[in-house]
């Protein structure tokens, strides 16, 4: 492919318009680690995208070799565009491959709920932050995680690079309400403890062993009033020198690190 023909114009739109990925069930994979977890996770591959005019690594004719489906041959600076890079003449700013996958269901049954620490990002903004939160639910043991009310994509580019692909090793859906995810969490037998900077009891002093939905709000507003209204217990994250509050990513990295520790 040379031209930003139609299809091109399709895959483009999956870097920007949500409404685009949502439509098509798709969305685009970048970077040697995302597409490799994706692969080793079993998502399903539509296409991998290739550049036509250079020499791959082991890794990206591996990844060619290994894969049945659709290959598509692309000059550097359209693959470029779709790797989210800008060419400036040197191999190492043009991607080697980027993978078309098809986004999974949200299904909340994909989250096991026995012994579960899923984490549920109220109205998130951004998709950075989601992904970093993806991220760290991975590493600290988390089952999953919901991402709740009108929020930033789960399958936005800026969420996939963030996660460092965890998004496709851990169960990562979206919901509409907190009455849709409580129902659920309510019958699996999980407790709601909520994020809250003016919370009494200290994020040390709850015990996070027993199955736990961990609720973390809004960068802005915080928790919503269903979900404040829901929580079990709301606990807060002592801090000190001249910072008013935590990043939200950062809050919920502590939270979980103090989850696995108690679990140990």
């Amino acid at each position: 492919m040379t031209t930003r023909n139609a299809r091109f114009q399709q895959w483009q739109a999956l870097l920007s318009n949500r409404t685009k990925r949502h439509r098509s069930g798709e969305f685009l994979v970048q970077g040697v680690r995302p597409i490799t977890m994706a692969v080793r996770h079993g998502w399903a591959v539509r296409a991998l995208l290739y550049d036509s005019g250079r020499r791959l690594s082991r890794w990206a004719t591996d990844m060619l070799d290994g894969y049945e489906g659709e290959h598509v041959a692309m000059a550097g600076p359209l693959l470029a565009e779709l790797g989210g890079k800008t060419l400036g003449g040197t191999d190492e700013e043009s991607p080697e491959l980027v993978a078309v996958v098809a986004t999974k269901p949200d299904d909340r049954s994909r989250i096991a709920t026995a012994g579960a620490l899923v984490v549920v990002l109220d109205r998130p903004t951004s998709p950075g932050n989601i992904g970093t939160v993806i991220r760290s639910a991975d590493a600290f043991g988390a089952s999953g995680v919901v991402v709740c009310g009108h929020a930033a994509d789960i399958y936005d580019p800026k969420t996939v690079r963030a996660s460092t692909g965890s998004l496709f090793a851990l169960p990562v859906v979206r919901a509409g309400s907190a009455a849709d995810v409580l129902s659920w969490a309510r019958s699996g037998g999980l407790s709601v403890v909520g994020t809250d900077e003016s919370a009494q009891v200290d994020l040390v002093d709850h015990d996070l062993t027993p199955p736990t939905l961990l609720v973390v709000g809004n960068e802005t507003t915080g928790l919503s009033s269903a979900w404040r209204d829901a929580c079990d217990q709301t606990v807060r994250i002592p801090i000190g020198g001249t910072a008013s509050s935590l990043n939200a990513a950062t809050a919920t990295g502590i939270v979980l690190y103090e989850a696995a520790r108690q679990r140990r």
